[in-house]
């Protein structure tokens, strides 16, 4: 039996499981709207579905459908405010700029309305929210040598955009660290 008294380091979150009031109304939002497929069903004990990005993983997502959906009750109004112990958001990443871009088309094109757009430092994000009211952080990474100079403050910077700046995005992201400071006071 291992010794050791410090937790392991690598550690990743694996897969999210989210309970839904319809297990059919969320599985359109995550196939249809935002591209996941489903890989596998739980046949015994409860409805429950899983999904996947990619081939090579097992499942990212699960579904499982409550037990008594009328005692469940209507969705929040999903906001970045923390409003109850639980989940406050769930953040999807596309590989790129493109497949970014390509996506808030396809939202936007299926009436999906965006509660806020904008940049973080280390991301580009739009907020939506799922059926049930879960929110959901649809980004791209920005390329790393744009954060990684001050990690925290790139995780404290957030500009939002104007609604009719919505589907647009900028290359010229902002730099934190060091060498972004000294080309601004240069």
């Amino acid at each position: 039996m291992p010794t050791s008294t410090k937790a392991s380091v690598g550690a990743s979150v694996n897969h999210l499981v989210l309970n839904v009031r319809d297990l059919d109304t969320s599985h359109r939002f995550y196939t249809e709207l935002l591209g996941f497929e489903q890989c596998g069903e739980l046949k015994h004990t409860m409805a429950m579905r899983f999904y996947r990005s990619d081939p090579s993983h097992h499942h990212d997502i699960a579904l499982v459908q409550v037990a008594d959906p009328e005692s469940a009750g209507e969705p929040d109004t999903w906001s970045m405010a923390p409003r109850r112990v639980g989940v406050n958001h769930i953040a999807i990443a596309y590989p790129d700029r493109e497949a970014f871009l390509n996506q808030l088309q396809h939202l936007k094109a299926n009436d999906v309305q965006f509660i806020v757009r904008g940049n973080h430092g280390m991301t580009h994000s739009a907020y939506i929210a799922d059926p049930d009211g879960y929110g959901i952080e649809v980004l791209y990474e920005v390329p790393e040598e744009a954060w990684s100079g001050d990690v925290d403050a790139a995780l404290n910077y957030f500009e939002i955009l104007p609604p009719e700046q919505e589907l647009e995005d900028t290359t010229d992201y902002r730099r934190f660290g060091d060498q972004a400071e000294q080309r601004a006071s240069s």
